[in-house]
């Protein structure tokens, strides 16, 4: 089927999917963005308004019609799958309060069979996503993907900081952590038989196995696109050098959907800066090719 039957520039429709591959009941993914960035890192202030990964949902979704269909490494036209893109969550200041709206609306989504694609915002607001598909995957594990290991339990006056995310996921169920190549003191002797640091797997796809046979039967994924090197991914809050590249990247998801069941996932943090539309098409890129490779690999 030709490209052009099934795009219609839907304005806010991933890839502006004509309405026989974005319909609700038809689709079976399904894209949730939630537009937040309240306990943002130290790209904050007046001065720094432009990063706001609140923006983020929104330019991965504008680019996302630019996208080529076709997936010639899985030969097959991806959104055939039917993805349909939910309106923007709500969200409100405090992030508890929004990680508690990103669980109703989860519940929601696997109580009607779909497969859940979020869209951030910043990383805080993924605990609630598995909060909500640990009730139904009671074997469920984590796989996140991150520069950071986010693995403090506070943060400025809150538990449920984006610097906090995933200590807040491992009292919910294990997780894996690739990429990983800055965390603070009091974070190193946490879940560290689960780390996969970026300086010890930059030039090798040797420990993509063992990541992998660490993980669960069920499985999510949290993608913070720090993960990315800044060489190919500025556009996030908190960029650090040494980061994942593109290719190697999708190896390792590749073997982790051949081998798992992945259950949802989300792309985080990304902040778009004005007149940089790379870093946007990226990150559209990449939900593009997971929702692939989890309907057709």
């Amino acid at each position: 089927m030709g490209t052009f039957q099934l795009k219609m520039e839907i304005p806010n429709n991933f890839c502006g999917l004509a309405k026989d591959f974005s319909d609700y009941k038809k689709s079976k993914a399904v894209i949730l963005p939630v537009p937040y960035d309240g306990t943002r890192g130290w790209i904050s202030g007046e001065k720094w308004k432009k990063f706001d990964s609140a923006k983020g949902p929104e330019a991965i979704i504008s680019c996302s019609p630019n996208l080529e269909f076709y997936d010639d490494e899985l030969d097959v036209i991806s959104c055939e799958a039917g993805i349909h893109t939910l309106n923007a969550l709500k969200t409100r200041e405090k992030p508890e309060l929004v990680i508690g709206e990103v669980y109703t609306a989860f519940k929601k989504l696997i109580k009607d069979g779909k497969f859940p694609v979020m869209l951030g915002g910043e990383h805080s607001i993924s605990s609630g996503a598995v909060k909500a598909l640990k009730e139904k995957y009671s074997d469920l594990s984590v796989l996140q993907l991150d520069a950071h290991t986010d693995l403090r339990d506070s943060w400025e006056g809150t538990k449920y900081s984006h610097a906090c995310v995933m200590a807040r996921v491992i009292e919910i169920c294990p997780a894996v952590q690739v990429g990983i190549r800055a965390r603070d003191y009091d974070e190193k002797d946490i879940n560290k038989e689960n780390i996969f640091f970026a300086k010890d797997i930059v030039d090798s796809d040797d420990w993509m196995d063992e990541a992998v046979d660490k993980l669960s039967d069920n499985v999510y994924i949290t993608f913070d696109l720090d993960a990315f090197d800044p060489s190919i991914m500025p556009s996030t809050g908190t960029p650090e050098p040494g980061g994942l590249q593109w290719y190697q990247t999708l190896r390792f998801l590749r073997k982790v959907f051949a081998k798992k069941n992945v259950v949802g996932f989300d792309v985080v943090e990304l902040a778009p800066i004005d007149n940089m539309i790379a870093p946007d098409f990226l990150a559209a890129k990449l939900v593009y090719k997971i929702i692939g490779y989890k309907f057709f690999l």
